[in-house]
C-alpha cells in the first residue's frame, strides 16, 4: 500500500509580494526551500491563513537570504501582502515507510528568515 504523507511544511510565512501578471507559481527564498527540502518545480499547497484560501501551484527559486515569498500569476488574486500562509507539500511512499518517515518543517520569523 503507498500512502500520501506531509514530507515540507513551512509554517506562517508572509506574503511580501503578489504579482498577478507573472506567468504563475509561488517564489520562495532558497534558504527556506533549503530548510523545508523542497525543490524548484515542485508542487506545493498554500494555506492562507488570514484568509482561508487554499490552492496548489508549483515553487520557483527565490534569491538566497531575501526572505521573499512571492505569488504570482492568478494566485495573487488569492492573497493579500502581508497574510501568513503556511506552505506544504506531500509525498508518497510504502505505509510502512511513512510510519518513520520525519516531514521537514520550519517555522521562519516574521521576515521570512530562519530562526538561529
Amino acid at each position: 500500500m503507498q500512502i500520501n504523507v506531509l514530507k515540507s511544511k513551512i509554517h506562517r510565512a508572509t506574503i511580501i509580494e503578489a504579482d498577478l501578471n507573472y506567468i504563475g507559481s509561488i517564489t520562495i527564498d532558497e534558504d527556506l526551500m533549503e530548510a523545508a527540502n523542497l525543490i524548484e518545480n515542485e508542487r506545493v499547497h498554500i494555506y492562507d491563513i488570514n484568509n482561508g484560501e487554499r490552492f496548489d501551484t508549483y515553487v520557483i527559486k527565490g534569491l538566497r537570504a531575501s526572505g521573499v515569498i512571492g505569488i504570482n500569476g492568478a494566485a495573487a488574486r488569492k492573497v493579500a501582502v502581508g497574510d501568513f500562509v503556511i506552505i506544504v507539500s506531500y509525498a508518497i511512499m510504502p505505509f510502512e515507510e511513512a510510519k518513520l518517515f520525519k516531514p521537514y518543517i520550519v517555522f521562519p520569523d516574521l521576515n521570512n528568515k530562519l530562526n538561529s
